[in-house]
């Protein structure tokens, strides 16, 4: 809130509008480094009390990016001084520790896949690496809402906003689904159904089992092949209005595909009030604030941001893996999808980097590039954790 005033309240201050960003830049800086302060004493003190590295599932491990993005803002802030950066990059950490927390924040034991002292390695390294390149997103995502031309009406022109607004939806579809799961918990809403299971056995014969599945939505989609057991009452729905695909065969898929729906329902009304208020993109709404700020500098801090977690991924999600794994598995490399994921990562910013220095790659399609890159990062955190099933799953716990 704070940087928003150093930015937008410009106009409205009786000081003169660069006085005005330097006193409440200042005041933003240091409340931002107070609260980078709350949280690293609520990771070092959650450590010592567990006797554990809080990085072990979900909650703890977005927390600790969270914290990460924030070390990594400090450092580019004191290089660069520009507080829109801080306007943008603060509400992402926000958002992922709202997201954390819609997670069990239980301190839960160890497996033992996880008792190395090279979790604490690989794990930090990674997450400091990807802090790094969500610093990037913001001054790519703010590059790009500076220099488009929301007033255009060239194909290219129209094409440029969809993609940006479509980027600044997709980030209104997080919030929303945080602000659905808090509504319904905080309601105490619960609804229950069992799911049977026919699997094949190695001898040709049906196996059939049954598992409880819990809901803390509104079941829009219930579990395939399933019935309720108790359902909470909302707006009179006593059954899901459909069953989960039959080919949704993971870990609570039907469960996830409700929380998908109801993430893109809550995000969409959302996005759409905002739309009401501001009456027009969000895109034109952020346009005039980035006047007063070079384009260029904003390019410089976003492949600034990149060269530096670059290596710092390297090491943290491929080299202290790839030991890590050696000592927990007794291999390498073993295509497990996190694995896979991780490689394609570095893959795609090392071909930013080469597009950028060989190619000399700036401007636009540097920024895109940064932001395109930063979706693949959190597929990579998320997507692959919740959705696909491998080595890494206990993380979605």
């Amino acid at each position: 809130m704070f940087f928003v005033i150093a930015i937008a309240g410009k106009r409205w201050s009786n000081r003169e509008p660069l006085a005005h960003e330097k006193r409440w830049s200042k005041i933003s800086f240091i409340a931002a480094c107070l609260g980078l302060a709350l949280h690293l004493t609520f990771f070092f003190t959650r450590w010592i009390g567990s006797g554990q590295i809080p990085t072990s599932n979900m909650y703890e491990f977005m927390t600790f990016l969270a914290m990460a993005i924030m070390i990594a803002f400090v450092i580019v802030y004191l290089i660069y001084r520009k507080p829109l950066l801080g306007m943008f990059t603060l509400p992402l950490v926000v958002i992922i520790i709202g997201y954390a927390s819609v997670f069990p924040s239980e301190v839960q034991p160890l497996i033992p896949a996880l008792q190395s002292n090279w979790l604490k390695v690989h794990v930090t390294t990674a997450a400091l690496g990807e802090a790094f390149f969500a610093v990037s997103f913001a001054a790519g995502l703010l590059y790009l809402a500076s220099v488009i031309d929301f007033e255009g009406t060239t194909k290219a022109q129209k094409r440029e906003q969809f993609w940006l607004e479509f980027c600044l939806y997709s980030i209104v579809l997080v919030v929303g689904f945080i602000v659905v799961v808090f509504a319904f918990k905080g309601a105490g809403y619960e609804a229950q159904f069992v799911q049977e299971k026919v699997t094949i056995d190695s001898q040709g014969a049906e196996q059939t089992s049954s598992a409880t599945v819990d809901y803390t939505l509104p079941p829009i989609a219930k579990p395939f092949n399933s019935q309720p057991v108790h359902i909470d009452s909302f707006l009179g729905m006593k059954d899901g209005l459909f069953e989960a695909p039959s080919w949704m065969n993971g870990v609570n898929a039907g469960r996830k595909l409700n929380t998908v729906i109801w993430s893109v329902i809550a995000g969409s009304i959302l996005y759409l009030l905002l739309r009401l208020v501001f009456r027009k993109p969000l895109g034109a709404v952020i346009h005039p604030l980035t006047k007063g700020i070079e384009a260029e500098d904003l390019d410089e801090i976003s492949y600034r941001a990149i060269a530096i977690g670059f290596p710092v991924f390297t090491l943290g999600a491929l080299v202290f893996a790839m030991i890590w794994a050696e000592k927990a598995w007794g291999r390498f490399w073993g295509w497990d999808p996190k694995e896979v994921w991780a490689l394609i990562t570095w893959l795609y910013y090392s071909a930013y980097l080469h597009f950028r220095l060989s190619r000399g790659w700036h401007g636009k399609r540097s920024a895109w590039l940064s932001v395109i890159g930063f979706v693949i990062v959190l597929f990579t955190l998320i997507g692959v954790n919740l959705i696909i099933a491998g080595l890494h799953s206990y993380a979605g716990v």
